[in-house]
């Protein structure tokens, strides 16, 4: 597995396609909640299990904080290592330019996950395109 930085308008449709497999047909997120209007203003990621796209995440800038978004694995990779790798890739980026405290809206379901990789709950639970969330921090160095 590796995870690349989308650079391509073709590596642009595999994010979006392994994104709309997880969230819009998975889970039931309406298209036009998952696609919003901070696609342009995110970097987008890329996980390949050898030539073939096979997860996703993207990140963004808010107000001095990284905002981690849209982390979504294909069922075939869970539970592998795929998601840490697509956030290892997100933190190395962050802290490539000095940003040291990144932000996430977790599915309450994914929280153990993120808490293994150092991200604290910092909210009550909310719910996002019908799936409660809660917010989580990290600092990293």
């Amino acid at each position: 597995m590796n995870v690349e930085i989308a650079q391509s308008e073709s590596q642009f449709e595999e994010v979006f396609s392994v994104r709309k497999t997880v969230f819009v047909q998975e889970q039931n997120v309406p298209l036009e909640e998952e696609i919003d209007e901070h696609e342009n203003q995110s970097t987008h990621f890329i996980l390949y299990d050898g030539d073939r796209p096979a997860g996703a995440g993207r990140f963004r800038l808010l107000d001095g904080i990284g905002k981690v978004e849209r982390i979504c694995v294909l069922k075939s990779l869970r539970g592998k290592g795929a998601g840490r790798e697509i956030m290892q890739a997100i933190e190395q980026y962050a802290a490539g330019r000095s940003i040291s405290k990144l932000k996430l809206n977790a599915q309450t379901y994914a929280i153990p996950f993120y808490e293994r990789l150092g991200y604290e709950v910092v909210s009550e639970e909310f719910m996002d395109a019908g799936i409660p969330h809660r917010t989580m921090i990290k600092t990293i160095s």
